[in-house]
């Protein structure tokens, strides 16, 4: 059997957020943050890249750290990296652009963006400077946070900020509760809060010299931060700036107020005129043939990700999450189009992801890379590890496997290529007892039945399977008492 790539597309134990694609010579590199599994907040470890040839995405190289929190000078007041972006200067050398954080985000917009320097992609990158104006004074204009940068035919420019909903009040600039907030969250004096243009929040952009650090021009908001009457009413921008330039046009992708799914504007131009596009794709499958947030497929989230043509086929990548927090996150990628008149339409997410056509149903494969996981009401994170009790994946060492899987638990996997399956099976352990049952719809066409029992080692069934050859979803209904855990799914 050929190899197989399914989501998550990186190691199970690799927790890489955030992820922004390029494609540097043959190969595409993944910068992201890095999740700790399992961690108690966002971005605990060192920024590890991963890389494969453009012609093989199943072929994905772990480069290594490339840089360490600790070699930026603010290290010990923010020890944590959040969300990258790389560019190649117009010198032909790499630099990466972050914004450093403590833990649980405090201090995470105090500014300002850092630059590090390499003479390769995934090398040793080095500390170079901050982002600072031609006085040597550090760019703090707006909020520093989540840059997204591009080489513009030379010109570099970089996208970055935040924005909470409070902004959309037309009063906020009179409201002390308000101005007391945004002194406190984003270390901004009263002063700078009521004398700057619109607002301190909203996405930006600035441009800066061929050294990568000095203001070449005022930074500006690139989309108006109040949406009210706007394309973006609906979407509003809240983090998680990148930016593509696709033929004459440029894609700006963010993450909105919804805080689940990425989201695109575009415009003719890259400082001005952005019209709100659609949605790309939600992690709870959100919006989705007109899901709504109720009814979400997974526990849902933070989202950060971007788009990237990668030997002529375009995908989005995003993350997924883990460990019923938003502190442990998973990359994965999905095919996308963009059409003739520039739209995209929001695809779904899935297990097979990168790879080139559908899993082939055969062999094993952890559980772990099911595309949606729901008890019929999942919760949305916010910056927190939930205690409540409901169906996520977990590990205890180095088994991975879902967990909590409780009466009326939904797994589902898209998509298998059913050729010559015969048989199914199951790993597994329990504490109670009921059925597990395997469809190739939502609840309808039973395809195999297993029953469960008590059992604190992992076990494995069998079934046989009754499905014609074909393409199908592959879902799975706990119906029964207890907790279970699923390890891995089998077909033979």
């Amino acid at each position: 059997m050929k190899k197989q790539v399914f989501n998550p597309f990186l190691p199970l134990y690799e927790y890489i957020p955030d992820g922004e694609p390029h494609v540097f010579g043959d190969r595409v590199y993944l910068f992201g943050s890095h999740d700790k599994e399992g961690g108690e907040t966002f971005c605990m470890l060192d920024y590890t890249v991963y890389s494969a040839p453009i012609n093989d995405l199943t072929e994905w190289k772990c480069e290594g750290v490339i840089y360490s929190a600790s070699q930026d000078p603010d290290y010990k007041n923010r020890p944590y990296m959040y969300a990258p972006d790389v560019v190649r200067g117009n010198d032909g050398r790499y630099y990466l652009y972050y914004c450093m954080s403590g833990a649980y985000g405090k201090g995470g917009y105090f500014g300002p963006i850092s630059v590090a320097v390499c003479d390769t992609p995934a090398g040793k990158y080095e500390f170079l400077g901050h982002i600072h104006y031609p006085d040597g004074r550090p760019m703090k204009k707006f909020v520093c946070f989540d840059p997204g940068v591009i080489n513009d035919n030379g010109t570099i420019r970089i996208y970055y900020g935040t924005q909470f909903d409070y902004e959309q009040s037309d009063n906020c600039k009179n409201d002390e509760d308000i101005i007391e907030k945004e002194m406190a969250m984003f270390g901004k004096s009263k002063e700078e809060i009521l004398t700057t243009d619109d607002s301190v929040m909203g996405a930006c952009m600035v441009v800066v010299e061929d050294d990568m650090l000095t203001v070449k021009e005022e930074p500006k908001h690139i989309i108006p931060y109040n949406t009210k009457g706007t394309s973006f009413e609906a979407h509003p921008f809240f983090e998680a700036s990148s930016i593509r330039k696709v033929k004459d046009t440029y894609y700006f992708i963010y993450s909105s107020k919804q805080n689940h799914e990425l989201c695109y504007a575009t415009s003719k131009y890259p400082d001005r005129d952005f019209v709100f596009g659609g949605t790309i794709v939600s992690n709870g499958d959100i919006g989705l043939n007109g899901r709504s947030e109720s009814e979400r497929l997974n526990m849902t989230g933070t989202t950060h990700g971007s788009i990237e043509c990668i030997n002529g086929q375009w995908y989005v990548f995003y993350h997924r999450l883990t460990h019923k927090s938003d502190y442990s996150r998973q990359a994965c990628a999905e095919k996308i189009n963009i059409e003739e008149d520039g739209s995209i339409k929001q695809v779904e997410i899935t297990s097979c992801g990168l790879n080139n056509g559908f899993l082939i149903a055969k062999g094993e494969y952890p559980a772990v890379i099911a595309c949606n996981i729901t008890n019929g009401a999942m919760p949305h994170g916010s910056n927190s590890i939930y205690k409540d009790v409901f169906p996520n994946v977990n590990n205890i060492g180095n088994d991975r496997f879902i967990d909590e899987i409780t009466n009326g638990t939904l797994i589902g996997y898209k998509y298998f290529n059913f050729c010559d399956a015969k048989e199914l099976s199951i790993l597994f352990k329990s504490t109670g007892c009921g059925t597990l049952s395997a469809y190739i719809d939502m609840g309808n066409n039973k395809i195999a039945q297993f029953d469960i029992s008590s059992s604190s080692e992992w076990t494995k069934l069998t079934s046989t399977i009754f499905v014609k050859s074909g393409v199908y979803p592959l879902y799975f209904i706990y119906k029964g008492t207890g907790f279970m855990k699923l390890k891995s799914i089998s077909f033979s």
